[in-house]
């Protein structure tokens, strides 16, 4: 297991440099420039080569990468051209609002994608599973930014039940340790900051862990019902095992793998459809941070996040590849 564990960070690297190569010279084909996106309507020829050379882009472009590379090797992803801050500064404060989130929805999605998926499959041609394909094909469709201004719009503004927008009430003097706000209130068991933070939080979780939820629930509706023709799952209800054994050992173990796959999947893109997410609800997580960003050509802004959801990316498939195994042995021995 360590030995397949290093294997595969190793091959991590040339994914990262090949990675690393797109996307400088990507950006640098976009129109529009950061100097000119800096200086706004103050742009002048000579303002914009003194902004192009205190920042290295007047150099070559392949001395512009290499000069970018040897600053990651020593953990500097630069600063931000927008507010002079070092990236990765920026990143640790503003991190833990966006990872709070997409735990967040993604709890959501799985708690309530498993049981809908099994149930509807369990209950095929039924008006359960028509309701529930239905609602499922319902969420794919919708897009993230028109559900969160409609859950805005319904539960905060016209019933008023739930907040705005933010992460905390501006009026609570709450401590924060990690950045974490709802696990900071438990930590410091400041009840009142932990309740308002969960509220805060329910909308911005919901709008984003739909799509998730809708595909988690068709991928696992799709993988139970494949399984339950099994001769082998026939076999064990002729025997005369209870329901619950047989869904637990039998079914939901092998229609797991495919289930597995999706919500690994699902964990990484819930980054980048936090940035939608995060700016209809002024978040203020990294996703907020970098819509900025892509406004203002911020190169080192765009660069290091998108460097790190590859990351993200990478960790979470090797953590799904080492979840097969423990779901399935034969994967394990293999």
């Amino acid at each position: 297991m360590a030995r397949f564990v290093l294997r595969r960070l190793a091959l991590l690297v040339p994914v990262l440099i090949g990675l690393s190569i797109l996307l400088f010279a990507w950006l640098r084909a976009l129109p529009g420039d950061p100097a000119r996106s800096l200086l706004g309507q103050r742009a002048t020829p000579d303002g914009i080569a003194r902004v192009n050379e205190a920042y290295g882009f007047d150099q070559p472009l392949l001395t512009q990468y290499f000069s970018y590379v040897k600053a990651l090797l020593t953990g500097d992803f630069g600063s931000s051209i927008n507010d002079g801050r070092p990236v990765v500064e920026t990143f640790l404060e503003k991190f833990p609002a966006t990872l709070e989130l997409g735990v967040s929805a993604l709890l959501l999605a799985v708690v309530v994608g498993v049981p809908l998926g099994y149930l509807a499959a369990r209950n095929q041609g039924r008006a359960l599973d028509t309701f529930v394909v239905s609602g499922s094909l319902l969420g794919v469709v919708t897009p993230v930014f028109f559900l969160a201004i409609l859950l805005k719009l319904v539960f905060a503004d016209w019933l008023n039940w739930l907040p705005t927008s933010l992460r905390q009430d501006a009026r609570i003097d709450a401590t924060h340790i990690t950045n974490f706000y709802l696990l900071d209130g438990l930590l410091t068991r400041e009840w009142d900051a932990a309740f308002d933070a969960l509220l805060h939080l329910i909308l911005p979780a919901v709008a984003l862990g739909t799509i998730p939820l809708a595909i988690i629930v068709r991928i696992t509706r799709a993988s139970v019902a494949e399984v339950l023709n099994e001769d082998y799952v026939r076999t064990a209800e002729s025997k005369g095992l209870s329901r619950q054994t047989v869904s637990r050992r039998h079914v939901l173990r092998n229609a797991l793998l495919p289930v597995v796959t999706t919500i690994g999947l699902q964990a990484g893109l819930l980054f980048s459809g936090a940035v939608l997410t995060e700016t209809v609800f002024a978040f203020n997580g990294i996703g907020q941070y970098l819509f900025t960003a892509i406004g203002g050509r911020d190169y080192p802004v765009l660069q290091g996040y998108i460097l790190f959801i590859a990351l993200i990316y990478a960790l979470i498939n090797l953590l799904v590849d080492l979840t097969y195994g423990v779901i399935d042995p034969r994967v394990r021995v293999s």
